[in-house]
């Protein structure tokens, strides 16, 4: 298993080892033991899959009062994935980070709490699966806008499908007008 250091401090890139033959593959998806060693020294109290199509675009969203962590990757098919340091005292605070996800690598990324993260689909349908740190809370759910200009992410489309919710987050300085981000 190998882990790449992303440009944004504890944002992992994890590389599982996969065992492929004639029947198709094997993978560890996760052992606790064997993540701690690597770093990631979190308890996962809830797993989540979603199914989307082409277009599809989901964020970028996170939990203010009960952050989550999230270990992610894609069972079928594949995304551009995105982090965004959303932590106020961060000196990453802003940036983004984003993967391609797909279920020939079988990567996954470890997104600490403090970052919102999203990712828009780039196959037909594709099924993501993520494992998180600290239970839904839908009260709790905040968004950024996805094309906010200060964030500027780099999407590989212009004309993504979103949710009613997720076309009218705000931006993140009116997240930070608000008090409506992270301060740790």
């Amino acid at each position: 298993m190998d882990v790449i250091e992303t440009s944004l401090p504890g944002v992992l890139l994890i590389k599982p080892d996969v065992f492929n033959d004639t029947r198709g593959f094997f993978q560890e998806t996760y052992s606790a033991e064997r993540y701690q060693l690597l770093g990631i020294d979190a308890r996962f109290v809830q797993d989540n899959h979603s199914r989307s199509s082409r277009g599809v675009l989901r964020g970028l969203h996170y939990q203010l009062n009960y952050p989550q962590g999230k270990l992610v990757s894609v069972a079928r098919g594949e995304v551009f994935d995105v982090v965004v340091d959303i932590r106020l005292n961060s000196p990453t605070f802003a940036r983004w980070y984003g993967v391609i996800l797909n279920d020939k690598k079988h990567h996954q990324l470890y997104i600490p709490a403090g970052f919102a993260h999203g990712f828009v689909v780039l196959s037909d349908k594709v099924d993501f699966v993520y494992k998180c740190t600290e239970y839904y809370h839908p009260e709790d759910e905040m968004g950024v806008l996805w094309n906010d200009v200060d964030i500027a992410v780099d999407w590989p489309l212009s004309n993504p499908l979103l949710s009613d919710k997720d076309n009218k987050n705000p931006t993140l300085e009116q997240l930070k007008e608000n008090k409506r981000l992270p301060t740790f």
